[in-house]
């Protein structure tokens, strides 16, 4: 799992005007990047706390898929370098549920055909806002193609908003007072790099298939892709989470994980869970 601020900023780097040819398209089954995937930017509107509420799409060609902010161990992060972001002191994915998909033995999490990822920028300063940066995502069918692409967009202070966006934004994951789920446990086990952690929640059907994230919100802390089962109203999961640096025990505050419960027909999620 990469979820890292420059993860987070993937989203931001989509935001274009236009689609810019990419300092390096990769080359796939003789296809090229611009066969496969087309980002383009939704400038979105002025919000009345004074942020901005924006959206990237991202298109792709049939079957294809791209990721969530933790993508799994068949997944690619994606990473952004911003340039000009002048006027900007921070932003948020409002992430649209996902889904899981499993190929060649390996879990991933993400986006298939098409997304919009809605973006909440908060800004320093009124008036219209340029960005520019540089993002690496991947796109996959049955393996991944790597794409870099060089991107720009304006932030006009607008305040209609924009159906497509406000779409993106209620298909996010259920809270849970939204979904009726109980208060999560978690058990924790000191293991030689790190601890194992055992998740369970009440928590009403979400569907086939179900799959429990564990996410920590510290970016340099490694989680690992977590079993799920279900055990009639309970869901529960074993995940590991690993320090950087020198593996081992560490204190965890459970206040810093983050639970997502993925089935076919919603997801879930929650904050932080008790001992």
């Amino acid at each position: 799992m990469k979820h890292t601020l420059r993860t987070l900023l993937s989203a931001l780097a989509a935001c274009a005007a236009t689609f810019a040819a990419a300092p390096a398209m990769a080359q796939f089954e003789g296809r090229s990047a611009a066969d496969v995937v087309e980002v383009s930017f939704l400038p979105g509107w002025r919000l009345p706390n004074g942020n901005h509420m924006a959206g990237v799409r991202i298109a792709l060609a049939p079957g294809w898929k791209t990721y969530w902010r933790a993508p799994g161990e068949g997944g690619v992060p994606t990473i952004i370098t911003l340039t000009e972001a002048t006027g900007i002191d921070g932003m948020a994915i409002h992430w649209p549920s996902p889904q899981v998909f499993y190929a060649n033995g390996m879990r991933s999490i993400g986006y298939r055909d098409e997304v919009i990822l809605p973006v909440e920028f908060s800004l320093t300063r009124q008036g219209e806002i340029a960005i520019a940066g540089e993002i690496d995502l991947g796109v996959c069918l049955d393996v991944c193609m790597p794409v870099t692409l060089d991107l720009a967009g304006l932030l006009p202070p607008v305040t209609d908003r924009v159906h497509e966006i406000g779409l993106a934004l209620a298909d996010r994951p259920l809270t849970a007072t939204e979904a009726g789920a109980g208060r999560a446990t978690c058990a924790v086990q000191p293991i030689a790099d790190g601890l194992r952690v055992t998740v369970s929640v009440d928590l009403p059907t979400t569907g086939n298939d179900e799959t429990l994230v564990l996410e920590h919100r510290n970016p340099g802390i490694w989680v690992s892709e977590s079993t799920t089962r279900r055990e009639g109203a309970t869901v529960r999961a074993v995940a590991d989470v690993i320090p950087p640096g020198r593996p081992g025990p560490f204190p965890l505050s459970r206040s810093d994980l983050r639970i997502t419960v993925i089935g076919s027909r919603m997801a879930v999620e929650l904050d932080g869970c008790i001992g």
